[in-house]
């Protein structure tokens, strides 16, 4: 080591050369001097001009005139092997100095697999192939979700036969957070969508002198559509994506199968005690976000409208009945159960980055809000088809 150290200091730094003669129907590449980093710019001038100029194979590089060579040096001369090659041969590397025979070799064995051609596409099969797969991933996700779902009315059915399992102060907390805190945010966006209802159905109907006519619109379409699915696409994204944060981190931190190491099941600790108060909360903010709205119509009535408030509520009166109540009411619990179930699968999907975690949440959240909106047309075409 102090011998070689000592010979590269007594070494006189020469320029490197790349000259190119013919023998006997043979090109010969003769590479001299120190062919190493400190001279990049050189060496790349002269292998590019090397390679430019038209050479045809056979052809050898003879390299007894290399004085220094470097890992950059010894990969610049197999390219040019390469090059004066034919496909699949190189030229031939010759005179190679003992001390450098294994450096030319390692790099001789450096990307020898040939670049793989991108297959050609077609943009019908490409599209039906798309389509294959998400009607794959669309029938696992059903099939997740329906497993969900049957494992929680497992769990429920356990906590009714052995009520004492129930966690109930887990079950207040989250209706306290899903129900009770959501209330000013609800009431405010109700009472907005009712008011700007209102506003809509007199600008257009007055043209055609039907201004009692927005009464009934406000009425049967609060009760009926707009209460509960405003209300459960704000739960959606409010109560549905912090479920699966929560469950995702704790997915995270390995805390779900600590608790399944212990003997304890995750869905009767975790899962059943949020769905229920997703169950329990859910109808209770339709019923009050219906309210606000029809208070925002009646008062944009008014206001706007010209309307009295006793008009108002005697035209209510005879535009609503207890049945549209009913159809609005009925729909709650089934679209908070698809929400806590959306939400709960998706949160135990995550993996163990930030980045599994926000994708789940935004899963949880749009795929929660698409269920709801389909429910909600499902169930507007069975009611419609029994007469309510």
């Amino acid at each position: 080591m102090w011998q070689q150290r000592e010979a590269d200091q007594l070494h006189v730094i020469d320029e490197p050369t790349l000259a190119a003669t013919g023998q006997d129907g043979l090109t010969v590449v003769t590479p001299k001097g120190d062919w190493t980093a400190a001279f990049a710019r050189e060496l790349e001038a002269l292998v590019g001009a090397r390679t430019a100029a038209p050479t045809s194979p056979p052809a050898r590089i003879d390299m007894k005139g290399v004085g220094r060579l470097d890992t950059y040096g010894a990969w610049l001369i197999v390219r040019l092997a390469r090059v004066l090659g034919s496909p699949g041969a190189p030229a031939d590397i010759a005179d190679i100095p003992e001390h450098f025979s294994a450096l030319m070799a390692e790099m001789g064995a450096t990307n020898r697999t040939p670049v793989e051609q991108p297959p050609r596409t077609n943009v019908l099969t490409d599209g039906l192939a798309a389509v294959g797969r998400s009607v794959a991933d669309l029938a696992r996700e059903s099939l997740v979700f329906t497993n969900m779902l049957g494992a929680v009315c497992l769990s429920l059915l356990g906590v009714v036969l052995r009520p004492r399992q129930f966690r109930l102060i887990s079950a207040v907390h989250h209706i306290d957070r899903v129900a009770w805190q959501a209330v000013p945010i609800v009431l405010l966006i109700t009472f907005l969508i009712g008011g700007i209802v209102a506003q809509q159905g007199f600008f257009h109907f007055r043209k055609f002198g039907a201004d009692e006519y927005v009464v009934d619109m406000v009425g049967i379409l609060v009760l009926r559509e707009l209460g509960v699915l405003i209300v459960a696409i704000m739960v959606a994204g409010r109560s549905g994506s912090s479920y699966t944060a929560e469950l995702g981190s704790m997915k995270m931190r390995e805390e779900i199968d600590a608790l399944r190491t212990m003997g304890i099941d995750p869905v009767n600790v975790l899962l059943l005690p949020r769905i229920l108060a997703l169950v329990i909360g859910l109808p209770l903010l339709t019923f009050l976000g219906s309210m606000a709205a029809l208070y925002g119509g009646g008062l944009v009535a008014w206001l706007y409208g010209g309307m009295s408030p006793e008009i108002f509520i005697a035209r209510l009166k005879d535009a609503i009945s207890v049945t549209h109540f009913k159809v609005g009411m009925i729909k709650a619990p089934f679209m908070a159960l698809a929400i806590g179930v959306v939400a709960c699968v998706e949160g135990l999907k995550v993996q163990g980055s930030a980045e599994s975690l926000g994708l789940q949440t935004t899963n949880s959240v749009v795929k929660s809000i698409f269920l709801v909106i389909l429910l909600d047309g499902l169930f507007a075409i069975f009611f419609a088809s029994i007469g309510m």
